[in-house]
């Protein structure tokens, strides 16, 4: 290189810079739930004491969450739900963990659905051998009742196949039972989401990531990034090195038995979109009630015409226009599920 002239710029120098900018994301979640957190409990106190917060604020939830839950979903939510808790396990109890990490808990009244009243499903943020990070899953058993099971089997068939590789000591085990069962039933719906509840099956967008690999995975992270900062690698032993942990991971990816399509990104939008913003959206609704009454009052004759195009959300579950608990038959004997309010854009 001649004298004075600047050294090109590489994609390494381009990804160390990202790190340090996740690096510094990560220090700010930690101070953030840090002093949130008092505030949160105070809001949860208030809440509980507010009829139907939370299925209104599921009728004004972030498109990434609405357009999983389904009519029948609807009527749960509508029902039975009584609270929303998002926690960072890893950042309880004054821990130094990852912040990523993140506990979504709900809870339900009894209901003619399911037994459970406490659903929790915990988001762990790993990194794999390769390289790969994101969030992993253990899936969760809903306890339908009897011919109740929204999910047609898939929560239930990814619970059988977890429990099946824990006794082989195998997470990636496809010579199972469980996983040509599970892959069957995931086949026969195409990639179409059957219920809001699958996601409780959810185990990962790749394949499971366990603890250990992951603290070793972020062992030789560290080391790597380290040699990076003092000398860069050279492009074509990256190159290569991708390519074998590329091949590795399509060998072991799980696409096919996985239930939910996207159980990361709903994970992520209850804990930085609906959690933080939890009261604005429960004001919207409130808001959008007397707008939507107006509207409804000049738009009768045309909703006349064609009953099953109408536009019925949440609140015409929970509430009726005087504010009032609505019962299952006030619309009209109960007989199924509305059809869900399209969102405001």
């Amino acid at each position: 290189m001649a004298e004075g002239e600047e050294p090109p710029v590489s994609y390494e120098d381009l990804a160390l810079i990202e790190a340090e900018f996740e690096d510094v994301d990560t220090e700010i979640m930690r101070k953030q739930y840090d002093l949130s957190a008092p505030l949160y409990a105070k809001r949860t106190e208030v809440t509980r004491k507010i009829p139907n917060f939370w299925p209104l604020v599921i009728e004004q939830a972030p498109p990434d969450i609405d357009q999983w839950i389904q009519p029948h979903d609807s009527r749960i939510i509508a029902e039975s739900l009584l609270n929303i808790e998002v926690r960072r396990p890893e950042l309880d109890n004054k821990g130094s963990g990852n912040p990523r990490s993140v506990s979504i808990k709900l809870e339900f009244k009894p209901n003619q659905d399911f037994e459970d009243t406490v659903l929790e499903k915990t988001f762990w943020h790993r990194r794999a051998k390769d390289g790969w990070s994101g969030l992993v899953s253990e899936p969760v058993r809903v306890h339908w009742k009897k011919g109740k099971d929204l999910t047609e089997g898939l929560t239930d068939g990814a619970v059988a196949l977890w429990e099946a590789r824990k006794k082989t000591g195998d997470m990636t085990a496809k010579t199972l039972p469980e996983y040509y069962a599970l892959k069957k039933k995931v086949d026969s719906w195409n990639g179409s989401n059957t219920s809001f509840f699958t996601w409780f099956g959810w185990v990962s967008g790749r394949r499971w990531v366990s603890a250990e690999e992951s603290e070793e995975a972020n062992r030789m992270y560290l080391e790597s990034k380290e040699k990076r900062m003092k000398a860069a690698k050279s492009e074509g032993d990256a190159a290569e090195d991708t390519n074998e942990d590329e091949d590795q991971e399509e060998e072991n990816d799980d696409e096919a038995v996985e239930v939910h399509q996207a159980g990361e990104e709903l994970a992520i939008s209850f804990a930085e979109e609906l959690w933080p913003n939890a009261l604005k959206l429960f004001t919207q609704a409130q808001d959008d009630d007397i707008s939507e009454i107006d509207f409804e009052d000049m738009d009768t004759d045309e909703e006349d015409e064609d009953d099953d195009d109408e536009p019925i959300d949440i609140r015409a579950l929970v509430q009726d226009k005087g504010g009032k608990a609505r019962s299952r038959d006030s619309t009209g004997g109960g007989a199924a599920p509305p059809s869900k309010k399209q969102k405001k854009k």
